[in-house]
């Protein structure tokens, strides 16, 4: 089964299209099958408290407020970006934070929505996203085994079509804390899709957990891991986003099916030391 990869560029962009247009060429020359942005209402998903802080950007001093609007993407950016996405022949989606962004994005023919692991408590949220039909896929980061029980039984409830993917919330994770394992802890438990959605440095360990049982893997991605925002430290630069689908492909090619037999290549060897 092939791995479905998908880049995630959230609010990487910085509020630039053309960078978010950058990215997008990266993925889709990296051969990821889907890039994935998040869409919010700031008026909405601020919370009262965080509004009116004052906060440094490259634009200047400005309330928190008015920063999360000015790195959001709205109508006419998401409409060239469904375009632009078409022209690269790669998918994409987002992830919604609040009702409102949900309406937004299912103006576009998406092939899934995610729910990212802030919003996966978010039982009104998760159970209007089922209500559209599309395939849902959420993160499990910071929750724990009930929460999780809690989102599956409403996906259930709606009869939605849905994958989960193991992830660690912190930015970068510590390597000791992937607990990889856990993909096959979900799996048993759920019997459902499971995947990964990585935020280590380190590229192998994702490689590592589609042989552990991940089918859709995501990871956030860059131009510079060196650029302003709270993500990009996380993120995968392009050359190792290129070397990171490599390596997953060539594991798909190396795990075979399992069964013992002797190779075609194998054969005029055996013939040659064995005579047979």
């Amino acid at each position: 089964m092939k791995t479905y990869i998908i880049a995630e560029i959230g609010i990487n962009h910085n509020g630039d299209l053309e960078t978010a247009k950058k990215l997008i060429d990266i993925a889709a020359l990296s051969g990821c099958d889907a890039v994935k942005f998040q869409k919010r209402n700031p008026d909405v998903c601020v919370p009262e408290h965080q509004k009116g802080v004052m906060r440094e950007t490259p634009w200047g001093t400005m309330t928190y407020l008015d920063y999360k609007h000015k790195v959001e993407f709205e109508q006419e950016d998401y409409d060239e970006i469904d375009i632009y996405c078409h022209i690269k022949g790669i998918e994409w989606s987002a992830s919604p934070w609040d009702l409102d962004s949900l309406k937004f994005i299912m103006q576009y023919d998406i092939p899934w929505i995610k729910i990212p692991s802030a919003m996966l408590t978010n039982d009104e949220l998760l159970r209007e996203s089922a209500r559209t039909g599309k395939k849902i896929i959420f993160s499990v980061g910071m929750s724990t085994i009930e929460e999780i029980d809690h989102a599956v039984e409403i996906l259930r409830e709606e009869e939605a079509e849905f994958a989960m993917l193991h992830c660690n919330s912190t930015y970068p994770s510590p390597l000791e804390e992937l607990n990889l394992k856990c993909i096959q802890t979900l799996k048993e438990r759920y019997d459902c899709e499971v995947g990964y959605s990585g935020h280590e440095f380190r590229l192998g360990t994702t490689v590592a957990s589609v042989y552990l049982g991940a089918t859709i893997l995501e990871r956030h991605i860059t131009l510079d891991r060196t650029m302003w925002g709270s993500d990009h430290l996380a993120s995968v630069e392009p050359q190792g986003l290129i070397k990171l689908v490599k390596g997953v492909r060539e594991l798909e090619m190396a795990l075979g099916d399992g069964n013992k037999v002797v190779t075609e290549g194998e054969k005029p060897i055996r013939k040659k030391l064995r005579g047979v």
